[in-house]
């Protein structure tokens, strides 16, 4: 290939292939067309309980106990979450993704939890 294609602007990721007029990233499945090479402003405000902006990497607290669906599991209040990480697509309402110990890999609506 004597063409190089550009890095994906969202990850960084070298490993982006071309279709027709648009270029994508097989590990982000971020897709941009040819010549724009900025990330466009896809952050999306994500608001705490409380309305404090949420972004990732900060840590929570739960404010109501949350039964885990398919699982005898609660989430009590007080329960720390560190490390976040927001999805932009929630299309269902669960806009955190986390790690909470004793419970695992969860994803957790915004609107019950606060910014610790």
């Amino acid at each position: 290939m004597s063409e190089q294609l550009p890095a994906c602007p969202k990850c960084q990721s070298e490993y982006t292939y071309q279709d027709a007029e648009m270029f994508i990233c097989p590990e982000c499945a971020h897709e941009w067309a040819e010549g724009e090479n900025q990330l466009e402003d896809e952050q999306v405000n994500i608001q705490d309980a409380h309305g404090n902006i949420l972004n990732d990497g900060d840590s929570v607290t739960v404010i109501k106990d949350l039964k885990i669906k398919g699982s005898s599991q609660v989430v009590k209040v007080g329960t720390k979450v560190k490390t976040i990480r927001l999805l932009a697509d929630a299309s269902d309402g669960h806009n955190i993704d986390c790690k909470i110990d004793g419970i695992g890999a969860i994803k957790l609506k915004s609107e019950y939890v606060k910014k610790a």
